[in-house]
């Protein structure tokens, strides 16, 4: 009988699309998505802020305490990977570029520590993905922009980006098996192509030929990715109403003392034009960051309200070791960032659901992804949660629904 592997994703789509690659990798060992019943347990490490890590410390001590046999890889690998290889209780820790290495990797009866380099670009071909309804698929690695709070441009590497020819065949085979939604991923997606004459856009268009493609999404960009080649696609059927776009804060002295690269005044302009189009729209938003007073934070929530927000991934700020925003004074108080948040997911939830009510009359296009005991769930063309009653096994399939109603977190169905 093969030995039973677990794996423990932490973090972005990134390390979800490096998981399946590596489960893809194992000949000799059976892939479990029960922690309790694994032998190994690899453990794919987010380190994006020091809370990151204090996560993946402690999954790492409950399992050891469990008598698992670990591995460390992913981000965390770079950053924590020695001491917790220090610590005894890791057995091996490999880099992202080691990945496909893995078989040998679990089968090496001494304890290792391969961090790999930086530079690599993955040619790994997935063919299915364990446990999902959507196909994660890396286009890219790695990210140029320095923003000051941020410490994965150190451990991804530069951007650099996928061959093409092998991310349209892995589309190809996913779609073969039965995948219709592609969920583009990578460090700083909107980058593809960058200085090889390519671009994310001409990417999609040529995805979008392949037979069983249904709906491409576009994992998260930055403003100035929506560019003239990207905005010729915006019409297009296959392209998901929901544009997650990354501008980490909406007062434009905070937006410098992050060392980002866009300005309210365009971003306004930018989300107006595609809020006038029709789509949803998502971002990323960190609050609390040294520096954001009182006078910038009302700055903000005025600005926020230009911008027509659906979705939001905020982030309260944790120190990152290491960068340039860990030395920054003054630093906010806990709670005073914990009432910030509230105030901004009330706001976008608000938003939300006037979206919702205002495309009522709009067919919803939605992909089943699970059950949860009473009713299905999947997620509309717009990224909005729907559940649905239904005697039928959805999961899964396309169903197209013109009969819902606006719930206050979701839409509701009957099929």
């Amino acid at each position: 009988m093969k030995p039973k592997v677990f794996f423990k994703t932490f973090g972005c789509r990134t390390n979800v699309f490096d998981s399946q690659v590596m489960m893809g990798a194992l000949r000799d060992y059976e892939v479990t998505e029960n922690e309790s019943e694994a032998d190994i347990v690899i453990v794919n490490s987010c380190t994006v802020t020091n809370g990151a890590d204090v996560s993946v410390r402690g999954y790492v001590n409950q399992m050891d305490k469990q008598g698992k046999k670990l591995f460390l890889t992913g981000c965390g690998a770079h950053t924590k990977g020695e001491s917790l290889f220090a610590s005894g209780k890791i057995q091996g820790v490999f880099g992202q570029s080691e990945k496909m290495k893995i078989n040998t990797l679990l089968s090496t009866e001494s304890r290792f520590y391969e961090i790999g380099d930086l530079n690599y670009i993955d040619d790994a071909i997935v063919e299915e993905f364990i446990g999902k309804s959507r196909a994660f698929i890396k286009i890219q690695e790695g990210c140029n922009f320095r923003c000051n709070y941020c410490i994965i441009p150190y451990v991804r590497g530069n951007a650099r980006s996928m061959d093409e020819a092998k991310i349209l065949e892995q589309v190809s085979r996913l779609a073969s098996n039965g995948f219709g939604e592609f969920v583009l991923t990578g460090t700083n997606v909107g980058s593809y192509g960058q200085g090889e004459g390519r671009s994310i856009a001409e990417l999609m268009k040529k995805m979008s030929l392949i037979r069983g493609v249904r709906r491409i999404r576009v994992g998260s960009l930055e403003p100035i990715q929506i560019n003239e080649s990207f905005q010729e696609i915006l019409d297009e059927s296959w392209l998901e109403r929901h544009l997650h776009i990354a501008i980490q804060h909406s007062s434009n002295e905070m937006l410098r003392l992050m060392n980002r690269r866009n300005r309210h005044q365009s971003d306004a302009e930018l989300f107006g034009m595609l809020h006038e189009r029709g789509f949803a729209l998502g971002t990323d938003f960190i609050v609390g960051h040294p520096g954001e007073s009182d006078t910038l934070w009302r700055e903000a929530m005025e600005n926020i309200d230009s911008l027509h927000l659906t979705h939001i991934h905020p982030f309260t700020y944790s120190k990152r070791d290491g960068t340039p925003s860990a030395t920054m004074k003054p630093e906010i108080n806990g709670t005073v960032s914990a009432q910030r948040m509230a105030e901004l997911n009330e706001r976008i939830r608000a938003n939300n659901h006037l979206f919702r009510k205002s495309m009522v009359k709009v067919p919803l296009e939605v992909l089943v992804e699970s059950y949860d005991g009473q009713r299905y769930v999947g997620y509309d063309q717009f990224f909005n949660k729907v559940l649905i009653e239904s005697q039928e096994d959805l999961i899964g399939n396309w169903i197209a629904l013109e009969d819902y109603e606006v719930d206050d977190e979701y839409n509701v169905a009957k099929f």
